[in-house]
C-alpha cells in the first residue's frame, strides 16, 4: 500500500507524532507503514535476525541502535530475510550496509547513514520495549507510516482509506 506522509499530517494532525528528519530510504519499497515492532540493541545483529525470521505481515520493526554510525545494522541478509518473512519494513536508529543490493529487495527501509562495517551477531538488546528516538516515544503496537517526505507515528492505526 501507498502512504503519503503529508496527506496524512494534514488529515490526522492531533493524533500523530512527527519523527524529526534524520532518516534517509535505503529499500526498495520508498512507501510503508505497518504495526510496530520494537528493539532495543547496540552494534549487534543477532536479535534483529531473530525476529526478520517471524511472521512480518503487516508490521514495520523499529530499532533503537543508539543512533551509532560505526557499524551498520541492517545488511543483505537481514534485509532479504524480512521481505521473505513479510516484513512491510524496518526503521533503523543507526546504519545500513549493502545499499546498492538493498534497493533492490521489495522492503522499506530507513536509517540514518551507510557505512560498509558490519555489526557483530550478539543477542545483546531487548525487543518488545519502549523506544525513544528522533523526538518521540515508540511503543509496540503503535503504527508507523513512511515514506521520502517523512516518518509519522499513531498509536491507533489511521485510515488510509
Amino acid at each position: 500500500m501507498e502512504y503519503n506522509t503529508s496527506q496524512l499530517c494534514d488529515t490526522y494532525a492531533d493524533l500523530i507524532d512527527v519523527i524529526d528528519p534524520i532518516f534517509s530510504n535505503y529499500g526498495g519499497r520508498h512507501s510503508f507503514g505497518g504495526k510496530v515492532v520494537t528493539i532495543k540493541c547496540f552494534e549487534g545483529t543477532g536479535l534483529i535476525e531473530q525476529v526478520v525470521a517471524t511472521d512480518g505481515i503487516g508490521k514495520v520493526l523499529v530499532i533503537d541502535g543508539g543512533g551509532s554510525t560505526r557499524r551498520a545494522l541492517i545488511d543483505i541478509n537481514i534485509a532479504e530475510t524480512a521481505a521473505n518473512n513479510g516484513w512491510e519494513g524496518i526503521i533503523c536508529y543507526g546504519s545500513v550496509r549493502d545499499v546498492d543490493t538493498i534497493e533492490e529487495i521489495e522492503l522499506g527501509i530507513q536509517g540514518l547513514v551507510s557505512i560498509p562495517v558490519g555489526a557483530n551477531d550478539n543477542e545483546f538488546g531487548e525487543s518488545d520495549v519502549a523506544i525513544n528516538f528522533g523526538g518521540v516515544t515508540i511503543l509496540p503496537d503503535d503504527h508507523i507510516y513512511a515514506d521520502n517526505t517523512g516518518i509519522i507515528l499513531s498509536a491507533d492505526p489511521l485510515d488510509i482509506e
